[in-house]
């Protein structure tokens, strides 16, 4: 009788083992010849060879599943375990939803708006795109969204989101701690996009392997980021000369969106914003894209709309 050991890597063991091992209590069903053993995130399995390999090759289709979806229930791998393995594809290549990317718990990440929708087409056709306008727009999200999904698809090996550090009237030097936990705060809207879309302990894996990066703008300099899926936020705030130098940090295979408001600028006040400027500098070039959402794009709470056409109006007085 031959022994493997399987190694689960970036699964949570508990979750993909099921409450009271259900997970092994169907493979086992499913596999009756063959022994297995789990322990933390490790399965030994016990068998003929044959038997072993169709073993590990339903058990990688279960994985990769839950990888997808991040979850997966009684249904999910009964049919994964009885299927021929086409049926999966068809439902890979056949679901013609405009879903992004299966969230924590299943939650369905997709476009809520008809501009986040342009949002998402404009980044099949471009490899660098300017997303712009007000707070609650869903701009950053829907960004970490297609990111996560590159990430998922294997189109990038990484994904590097940043942001310049300038603050809305604070200062960062007064807060405690290290650079790192100074300016973890300020990256938080990155943080919660991503906690909803990839689960905590693949998440952690990630930042930590260097897969997933958190970074100020300043971080980017003398870089060349290839195969990765980039995301500059909040670029209403950077200047001239950092603008510039983001954009020509491109490398091969890289996907770039810049998201801001120029409505939120918080530069000193005869500093000419990089985002405005590169919007005017960069709007012919082909493979460049632009979409600009508005207040019919907000999706937070319905008071938020209110708020930003209320400001509009004693803007433009």
């Amino acid at each position: 009788m031959n022994e493997r050991v399987i190694e689960l890597t970036e699964i949570n063991p508990n979750e993909f083992f099921g409450a009271q091992n259900s997970t092994i209590s169907l493979l086992k069903t499913y596999f009756p010849k063959i022994k297995i053993v789990a322990r933390g995130n490790k399965l030994k399995v016990y068998g003929d060879p044959e038997i072993l390999d169709e073993f590990e090759s339903r058990l990688e289709r279960l994985i990769k599943y839950y990888n997808r979806y991040n979850k997966l229930d009684e249904n999910s791998i009964e049919r994964i375990l009885t299927s021929n393995g086409k049926e999966d594809e068809e439902r890979k290549f056949g679901d013609k939803s405009d879903i992004l990317v299966h969230g924590v718990s299943g939650k369905l990440i997709k476009p809520q708006t008809e501009n986040q929708r342009k949002l998402v087409n404009l980044m099949k056709d471009n490899d660098l795109l300017f997303a712009v306008g007000p707070a609650g727009t869903g701009k950053t999200y829907t960004a970490v969204a297609l990111a996560v999904k590159a990430l998922k698809e294997k189109d990038v090996r990484r994904i590097i989101l940043t942001r310049p550090a300038v603050e809305s009237g604070e200062n960062l030097g007064f807060l405690p701690g290290d650079l790192k936990e100074k300016l973890d705060p300020y990256m938080q809207p990155l943080y919660d996009a991503l906690r909803d879309m990839i689960p905590s302990e693949k998440l952690q894996v990630y930042l930590e392997n260097g897969t997933i990066q958190i970074a100020p703008l300043a971080f980017m300099r003398g870089r060349t980021l290839d195969n990765a899926f980039v995301i500059l936020d909040e670029a209403q705030n950077t200047t001239h000369a950092q603008m510039k130098m983001f954009l020509t940090r491109m490398g091969k295979h890289a996907k770039f969106i810049i998201t801001g408001d120029p409505g939120q600028i918080d530069l000193p006040r005869k500093q000419v914003s990089g985002l405005k400027e590169a919007l005017l500098a960069l709007k012919d070039i082909k493979g460049i894209g632009q979409i600009f959402l508005d207040d019919k794009d907000v999706i937070r709470h319905r008071l938020v709309k209110k708020i930003i056409t209320a400001y509009k109006s004693i803007e433009t007085e």
